[in-house]
C-alpha cells in the first residue's frame, strides 16, 4: 500500500494531507500487532487517534487522565496484546506515581508524547513542564527517545517498539515541536 492511501472496509481511499509520516506511523504500529490505542485527546496525536477510531481491529480509548493508560497497558500485556499510551508532554506530571507500576510489574511500556515547551514554544506556561518531562521520565526509569524531523518517525518507532517489547522496557518517543509544528499559544 502507498504511502498516500488508506485501506478501509476492504478499499482503498487517499489519505488526507497533513501529517504523512502520521499515517505511516500508524500503519507501522498495527503492522506490529499493536491493536490499543489510548489517549488524551490532543491535535499532536489526531491522525493516529482517528485511524485507530475507525480501524475495526484496533481499540481507541478515550482517557480522562493520562495515568489510566499506564493501567490500561498493563491490562493489555495480560491479555496477551500491545498498546501505546499517547499524550501531551504537560500530562507526564500525572502519571509519575502511575509509572511505579511499570517499574514493579515489568511489563513492557511503549508511550507517544507530544512535546510542548520546547523548540519555538509561544506559550510561557508550557515551558516548565516541556522541560521536565526528560528528566522526570529518565528518573522513572523510562527510556526517551526525541523525533525531530519525518525521516525519522519510522526507524525511531521501530527501535522504540523493539526496547519496549522485545527488551521489556519503558519507553517514551517525543515528538518534537520541530516535527510537528510549535504552537503560539
Amino acid at each position: 500500500m502507498s504511502r498516500m492511501a488508506v485501506k478501509r472496509a476492504g478499499k482503498t481511499e487517499p489519505k488526507p494531507d497533513g501529517q504523512p509520516w502520521a499515517h505511516d506511523l500508524y500503519d507501522y504500529l498495527r503492522s506490529q500487532n499493536v491493536t490499543q490505542f489510548s489517549y488524551v485527546p490532543d491535535a499532536g496525536h489526531r491522525v493516529m487517534i482517528d485511524r485507530s477510531l475507525a480501524d475495526p481491529d484496533a481499540y481507541s480509548v478515550p482517557l480522562a487522565t493520562e495515568e489510566e493508560g499506564v493501567a490500561l497497558a498493563a491490562g493489555a500485556w495480560l491479555g496477551g496484546g500491545r498498546s501505546v499510551v499517547m499524550m501531551q508532554s504537560s500530562g507526564v506530571g500525572n502519571c509519575i506515581n502511575f509509572l511505579s507500576l511499570v517499574k514493579g510489574g515489568r511489563f513492557p511500556f511503549l508511550m507517544f508524547i507530544s512535546m510542548r515547551g520546547d523548540f519555538g514554544e509561544g506559550n510561557p506556561w508550557q515551558m516548565p513542564m516541556g522541560q521536565a518531562v526528560e528528566p522526570i521520565l529518565a528518573a522513572m526509569g523510562v527510556l526517551c527517545v526525541r523525533i525531530d524531523r519525518p525521516e525519522d518517525v519510522l526507524p525511531t518507532a521501530s527501535a522504540a517498539l523493539t526496547m519496549a517489547y522485545q527488551s521489556g522496557q519503558a519507553v517514551a518517543v517525543l515528538l518534537t515541536q520541530k516535527l510537528l509544528g510549535a504552537k503560539q499559544f
